[in-house]
């Protein structure tokens, strides 16, 4: 058997580069009765590898991407949306005014 000269960085490079998909399922049963049951898939791969696999999801994730959050907005400002939703509520004293 020959020894293997790859080093860790070679391997995780390999890794990060090609992608390594663990996909598993965990069972958790008391006297027959399955009480839970966790499916994991778990991928590896750099975000290069991810985005020409067609996994970005982390771009357009408010909490990954904050800035995302606002482009979906657009470029209506908070304050005008406000007012414009509140044009729309009827009003005080429950007659709607003529529009």
């Amino acid at each position: 058997m020959a020894a293997s000269s790859d080093s860790l960085a070679d391997i995780l490079e390999r890794v990060l580069d090609k992608g390594v998909v663990i996909a598993g399922d965990i069972g958790v049963s008391v006297v027959d009765v399955e009480l839970l049951t966790l499916r994991i898939r778990l991928f590896i791969a750099s975000a290069q590898t991810a985005r020409e696999m067609g996994m970005d999801w982390w771009t357009n994730d408010p909490f990954f991407a904050p800035n995302a959050a606002r482009a979906e907005l657009g470029t209506t400002d908070l304050a005008a949306r406000v007012a414009e939703l509140e044009a729309r509520l009827p009003a005080p004293g429950g007659r709607e005014e003529p529009r």
